[in-house]
């Protein structure tokens, strides 16, 4: 089970989402079904959430969830998202179209980007292109510069905060205060540490 949050520019806590990840059975037709329950800022249940996670999620308008089954989704159910068929060309690790444009990196986002993105991390990048002693050794390298980093802030005796984030102490959950897209838009990242570099920590 899992719940989400969401926000709009006026109020934190606008609607949350409740979702359930059915546990896997050889013997039913269950199997991968998700289902939950939207609901605003009162409690009230504005939609029902109907799908299976390798396949495709819908949502219907209303509280639903004692009628809505996945084996039989009702007909006035709207379409959230469907899986992409793959490629006939699969890759090396079977990744949908989707899920390769996540880590795309071109040089005009490069540019735009923080230091600690992760889509800038060299290792990860060298896997992409098959360079796979590359890979491991800057892998290791990371690794390495990861724990010095640590010993050198005394992280863990201090304590860390996320830079655009914070945490809400009635919900427990970490909400967006700013920060980020207007660093992002002047170009300035000043802040931010060179976690994947050569520079000394």
């Amino acid at each position: 089970e899992g719940t989400i949050c969401g926000a709009d520019a006026r109020n934190w806590l606008s609607w949350m989402a409740v979702v359930h990840f059915v546990v896997c059975c050889f013997v039913s037709s269950m199997g991968y079904s998700v289902h939950g329950t939207v609901h605003d800022k009162s409690g009230k249940t504005v939609a029902t959430l109907i799908g299976k996670w390798d396949k495709s999620l819908h949502y219907v308008n209303g509280d639903n969830s004692g009628k809505a089954k996945v084996s039989k989704l009702p007909s006035q159910g709207h379409l959230i998202w469907r899986r992409t068929t793959p490629s006939k060309y699969q890759t090396r690790y079977n990744l949908s179209s989707f899920a390769i444009t996540l880590n795309e990196l071109t040089s005009g986002l490069k540019v735009k980007l923080p230091r600690t993105d992760s889509r800038l991390r060299p290792d990860q990048r060298h896997l992409e292109n098959g360079e796979y002693e590359l890979a491991n050794s800057e892998k290791l390298r990371l690794e390495q510069r990861q724990w010095q980093m640590i010993i050198a802030s005394r992280m863990q005796q201090m304590g860390w905060k996320p830079r655009w984030f914070a945490r809400d102490k009635e919900t427990e959950t970490y909400r967006y205060i700013g920060g980020y897209w207007e660093a992002r838009e002047q170009g300035k990242w000043g802040l931010c540490r060179d976690i994947f570099g050569d520079e000394p920590c």
